[in-house]
């Protein structure tokens, strides 16, 4: 690769952590701010919702940040990574009721779905994870 390209891949590399650290510190701040819209989203079988809400907010934010300290970045992504699998239930099951949304169109509940992965990639590539 010329070294142009290199340079220009490795700031569009650190755009994308900047967002996505922005991205999910707040993310992360509106499970204590919006924390009954996030129980709401909780399917039934989840157990300990609230700390489950609260929890998942803190490994946000303390993942965001990590994203921008080079040394926890792959280790942050992959943390973020392993959140997002796990909260994909919650996207699911919006989907399945979108009459417990009322305020979001059925259509972006089922649009959501395939962006949890691609945001998984983006935090990989951005992390240089994939990286040797």
């Amino acid at each position: 690769m010329p070294l142009a390209d290199a340079g220009r891949k490795e700031r569009l590399r650190a755009v994308s952590r900047v967002l996505l650290a922005a991205l999910f510190v707040v993310a992360g701040a509106l499970h204590f701010t919006a924390t009954d819209f996030y129980l709401r989203i909780m399917p039934p079988y989840v157990p300990f919702h609230r700390a489950a809400v609260f929890g998942s907010g803190v490994l946000e934010i303390i993942g965001g940040i990590a994203l921008l300290v080079p040394r926890l970045r792959r280790w942050a992504a992959a943390g973020l990574v392993l959140l997002l699998a796990a909260v994909f239930p919650a996207n699911v099951h919006m989907a399945l009721h979108p009459e417990q949304f009322p305020d979001v169109a059925p259509l972006l509940l089922w649009l959501r779905l395939p962006l949890q992965p691609m945001l998984m990639a983006w935090l990989w590539w951005a992390a240089g994870a994939g990286d040797a």
